[in-house]
């Protein structure tokens, strides 16, 4: 069968299309900073509360980061069968979420594992930490702990804020991961308790209103 050739006319529809389908992207819509945010602001958030009003939901708020990968990977495949035109800018950002997401995981064998292997190599090489209650004189074993994990955190949730935002141009999301950052160097004079309280908020600026401001344009364009 012979092929039609296109005219100048046609061609330039043809581009303008392919354009308009590139803007309708994954990242663009704001479906996924959205959901994000939501989680990690609601899982920060009630930490924090759990620990200034003295209750408990009964399990740890932060499995739901877990619980929203499947969502996540329900959307992913849903936009990419919809996705015909990739960008160079949805490629950088494809690879920028990619990082993040190896390193996110990378923190967390770190923070779960390395106190507990620290334990063992100590008595292995006879020594015991140990911690004194100063008003009884009480001693007992102390478990070996890395503090300031939150602080870490919020500098792994702006890495790919502040990227995607400088990729697209998208000023919400470089201004969120700078309030991230703010966040980070208070964190380093808080409590854990409101370190806690960092990274809702960190949910929120660095996620959550980005992606509503995104999805609001998506939608836009959308009824354009």
């Amino acid at each position: 069968m012979e092929e039609k050739e296109l005219n100048e006319q046609e061609s330039i529809s043809l581009i303008s299309e392919m354009i308009q389908k590139a803007k309708s992207s994954f990242h663009e819509s704001g479906t996924s900073a959205i959901l994000w945010g939501s989680v990690v602001a609601f899982c920060g958030l009630v930490s924090f509360m759990q620990a200034q009003f003295g209750f408990s939901i009964g399990f740890d708020v932060w499995l739901l980061i877990f619980v929203a990968v499947i969502p996540q990977v329900y959307i992913t495949i849903r936009e990419n069968r919809k996705k015909l035109v990739k960008s160079y800018q949805d490629a950088a950002t494809d690879n920028v979420w990619l990082v993040y997401a190896i390193s996110l995981v990378a923190v967390l064998l770190y923070q779960n594992i390395v106190p507990s292997v620290s334990d063992k190599l100590m008595l292995q090489d006879g020594i015991q930490l140990l911690q004194k209650n100063i008003e009884t004189g009480e001693t007992k074993n102390f478990n070996f702990f890395i503090p300031g994990m939150a602080s870490l955190y919020l500098i792994i949730y702006a890495f790919p804020t502040i990227a995607t935002g400088l990729i697209n141009k998208f000023k919400p999301m470089i201004w969120g991961a700078v309030v991230c950052y703010g966040l980070f160097v208070i964190s380093l004079y808080t409590s854990l308790k409101y370190d806690m309280l960092m990274l809702g908020l960190a949910g929120i600026a660095n996620w959550l209103i980005p992606g509503l401001i995104l999805r609001d344009r998506y939608n836009k364009n959308i009824a354009c």
